[in-house]
């Protein structure tokens, strides 16, 4: 056994597979009105999909929703104007807060995934810290 761990498999799953993201729209950071989501948080999805070989597949909704989802194990990554202050800890696994997202105005933004995959959460929080600092 290995350290972190994904009890679910969520990294495995992703790696060389496909990464389900939910997006909520956010100005600056998530535009969700179009077919494909764009913004400062899509590119980072996108290029944290390129550095495991995963096709991403988005699903826009709100809040509420896409934690309801990622509990039933139908997302692996949750993205939006979520912040440190988050309400929905206790339900997702919650990444440490990055200020110095393009278009977080201050904020400090974080991201969800599955409450318990470990691992998964380790790879994303070291790809955030390099492409955008802690």
């Amino acid at each position: 056994m290995s350290v972190p761990t994904d009890p679910a498999g969520t990294l495995d799953a992703v790696t060389d597979g496909t990464l389900r993201v939910g997006v909520s729209q956010d100005d600056g950071l998530v535009q969700t009105s179009s077919a494909k989501p764009s913004g400062p948080l899509i590119d980072l999805v996108d290029a944290f999909a390129d550095s495991l070989d995963a096709d991403v597949q988005f699903t826009a909704s709100s809040e509420e929703t896409l934690v309801v989802m990622m509990e039933k194990g139908e997302l692996d990554l949750i993205v939006g104007g979520l912040t440190d202050k988050t309400p929905w800890s206790d339900r997702v696994g919650v990444t440490r807060g990055y200020p110095g997202i393009d278009g977080a105005d201050g904020r400090s933004i974080v991201m969800f995934v599955p409450l318990g995959e470990n691992a998964f959460l380790t790879e994303l929080e070291g790809f955030l810290d390099t492409e955008v600092g802690s």
